[in-house]
This record gives structure tokens, C-alpha cells and sequence, in this order.
């Protein structure tokens, strides 16, 4: 076992070195994360390929932070959705849902988006401002709880909660069940009172959606809406923030955008692969040996596709630490592969377009307030965000 994971420490961009180096030694390697659990950390895009295609490796939510204390009407009520189901229940769900959560729904949220972002841009003031907090982070959540229909005076409480579940090998048993509990008492009020009172969102239409006799349950209802809330905007808050750093820290890159906006849908591609927002899968298991490349993977072993990791693999990418907003054929993962490709994937390319957009129409002279030190990121596994990001406006 390989005991020097990029995981041994859950924080710092330091961890692509550690990437490459496991790539270089193998792309299929069991490591010991730094809560001491050994996993098979797959690190290599075409490895990651066919593990996240592979019948054999299947979710298994038993694996994920402090499962051994979370009582089971929590696991009921926060575990029935499509990224941690296999097939034939995740067939289902993803039918089920996909059948509202259309890309003509998303598409129709372009205007509102702007508008959004126009007001945010308009109440930036400061010197420096930190942008999470004025802008990436209310910009998604904004427009994720319009959609599915979450009133403004709960969004920061499903802040501080997603946070803490998101985060959750970093956090204690109790604060993670906490957190858990208090979001489940939450969503479990919304869909009640849109029960009562249907309206023109999304959880509206979750609850009302029908195959032939089938339908969501209570359950899968409230896990669905945890999954979307926490994966519709935390996601998205971190690609807005790292892709702006990024562009920032790297001014011909930035130049080449300013004078050609037609490149801001392959910018958004490009960054999405160079530092992309979420790191790893969640948890999978083998339920037979798996031969990934030339290794075997025994049964009932836990397997972690490392999707930034696939994403700086120079076996699949020219130059991979370099970001190229006009790179060729980028078939990056960072939405991951397969059956478990992120539903939600079109919300956030629209939110970071626009956003992207909009920062540098509003400030031609944007830059950041320090750049040599590097933003502190979140400690997590999962989530490659930043805890702030300070720039300057004028």
C-alpha cells in the first residue's frame, strides 16, 4: 500500500504533484487516506474511464464519512438519488427526474441568471473584495433555490449545513449527523407545504412527476432535493471561483479571452479540467474482482476514481499543467463518466459562462489582491473550492 496519498493531508493544490506522481508509478494504486481508510485511488483518465463504467463497481453509501454512526432513517432520507444508486433503481430515478429537470428548463433560466449577476456585480464594492462571498457563492445558490423552490430565508442555513455535510470525513460524527438532521427537517417542510401549495419550481414538479403508476417517494423526494441543492450550487461556487483565480494568475491566458469572447465556452472546458471542482467520485465498491488496466482489484474492495487527478493525465492530454483556453478535444471528467454523469452539468457550464462573462465586461481592470500567495482551499475530499478570494475591482 502507498502510503503517500495526496489525500494524507484534505487540503492544498499540491496534491496534482501527488497526482502525477502516483500516474507515473501506476494509475491504479491502493493508498491510505488521511482518515486512515485504504482505498484503490484511481488516478488514470482512461483507468478512471473504465472504472466508472465497470458493472462490477457499484455505489456504496456504507463507505461514506461516519457511516457507522448515522441513524438509518437519515441514510433513508438523504441516500435515494441517482448518485449514489446503481442499476435498476438509478435507471429509475434518473428517468423520473430527468423528466423534469430538462435542458429547456435550464436554457429558460439564462435570462434570469444575468439578471442575477448584474444585481450582484452592482453591490460590489470594496477594496479588496472577496469574491466567494460577493459573488460566486450567492450567484449559484441564488439560482439553484429559485429553481427548486427554496425560500431566500433558508439559504443560509442550507449554507452553513451543506458545507458541513460536503466536508463531512473533516467534520466529527456528531456535527456531520447534526447537520444532516437539521437539513432533512428542512427539505422535509418544503415538500409538505408545496404539497399543499404547488408552485411553478422544481420541487413542485419532482413531487408531481409520474411513469405510468411510478413516482418519487418521500424519501427519494428528499434525498433528490439534498442531492440538487448541495450539488447545484457547491459545485458551481467553486468552478466560478477557481476558474476566475486561474484566469487571473495567468494574464496572456486572460489577454487571449478579453480579445476573443467566442472563447469563453472552451475557457470554461479548460478550466474545468485544470483545476476542477470536484476531486474524486463518491465512494464505490467492488462486488467481484475488477481488472482495471493491469491490476486486479479485489472484491469488496473501496474504489475512488480521482477525477482531477484524470484530468492533468499526459497520457490523454498535451501539456496538462497548462491551461490552454483553447485546447482541442479536451474530453475532460470533471463532471464524471457514465451512467453517473452530473444531470446538472448545462446549469453549471451556463452559470460559469455567464459569470466568467459578466466579471469582465463590469471590471476591465480585475486582478487579484495578492498574486503570489495562494487562497487557502476548503479541507475536503470531495469539493477543490476556495474558502475566499480576495481581488481588486478597480
Amino acid at each position: 500500500m502507498n502510503d503517500a496519498s495526496p489525500f494524507t493531508e484534505p487540503t492544498g493544490t499540491a496534491r496534482h504533484a501527488g497526482f502525477a506522481s502516483l500516474i507515473e508509478t501506476g494509475p491504479v494504486q491502493k493508498v491510505k487516506l488521511f482518515t486512515g481508510v485504504p482505498v484503490w485511488l484511481i488516478t488514470g483518465h482512461a483507468a478512471a474511464r473504465e472504472a466508472l463504467t465497470n458493472p462490477n463497481i457499484v455505489k456504496s453509501f456504507t463507505d461514506g464519512p461516519h457511516q457507522d454512526h448515522v441513524p438509518a432513517e437519515l441514510v433513508a432520507a438523504t441516500n435515494q438519488h441517482m448518485l449514489s444508486a446503481n442499476p435498476p433503481d438509478h435507471t429509475r430515478l434518473r428517468k423520473l427526474v430527468s423528466a423534469v429537470f430538462t435542458r429547456r428548463r435550464i436554457e429558460d433560466l439564462e435570462p434570469r441568471i444575468k439578471q442575477i449577476s448584474g444585481s450582484l456585480l452592482d453591490e460590489l464594492e470594496g477594496s479588496p473584495v472577496d469574491l466567494v462571498d460577493g459573488y460566486a457563492y450567492p450567484l449559484p445558490v441564488t439560482v439553484i433555490s429559485e429553481l427548486i423552490g427554496v425560500p431566500s430565508f433558508h439559504r443560509d442555513d442550507f449554507r452553513r449545513l451543506s458545507m458541513i455535510v460536503s466536508n463531512g470525513p473533516v467534520n466529527t460524527p456528531e456535527t456531520y449527523i447534526g447537520a444532516l438532521a437539521e437539513m432533512v427537517e428542512l427539505l422535509r417542510g418544503m415538500i409538505e407545504e408545496r404539497r399543499v401549495t404547488p408552485k411553478e419550481d422544481l420541487l413542485s414538479a419532482l413531487i408531481a412527476v409520474r411513469d405510468g403508476g411510478d413516482k418519487l417517494t418521500d424519501d427519494e423526494l428528499t434525498s433528490m432535493v439534498f442531492l440538487l441543492l448541495i450539488a447545484g450550487h457547491e459545485t458551481t461556487v467553486s468552478l466560478i471561483t477557481t476558474g476566475v483565480y486561474n484566469l487571473l494568475s495567468h494574464p496572456s491566458e486572460l489577454d487571449k479571452l478579453r480579445a476573443d469572447r467566442s472563447l469563453v465556452p472552451s475557457a470554461v472546458e479548460e478550466l474545468l479540467r485544470y483545476d476542477s471542482p470536484v476531486m474524486v467520485t463518491i465512494p464505490a465498491k467492488t462486488n467481484a474482482p475488477v481488472q482495471i488496466g493491469d491490476v486486479t482489484i479485489p472484491a469488496g474492495e473501496v474504489v475512488l476514481p480521482t477525477l482531477s487527478a484524470a484530468n492533468r493525465d499526459t497520457t490523454r492530454f498535451s501539456s496538462p499543467e497548462t491551461l490552454d483556453i483553447a485546447r482541442k478535444d479536451n474530453q475532460h471528467m470533471a463532471f464524471g463518466h457514465g451512467i453517473h454523469h452530473c444531470l446538472g452539468a448545462p446549469l453549471a457550464r451556463l452559470e460559469a459562462r455567464i459569470a466568467i462573462n459578466d466579471l469582465l465586461d463590469r471590471f476591465p481592470k480585475l486582478r487579484l489582491a495578492d498574486p503570489v500567495e495562494e487562497p487557502a482551499r476548503y479541507p475536503s475530499l470531495l469539493l477543490n473550492g476556495m474558502t475566499r478570494l480576495d481581488v481588486l475591482i478597480d
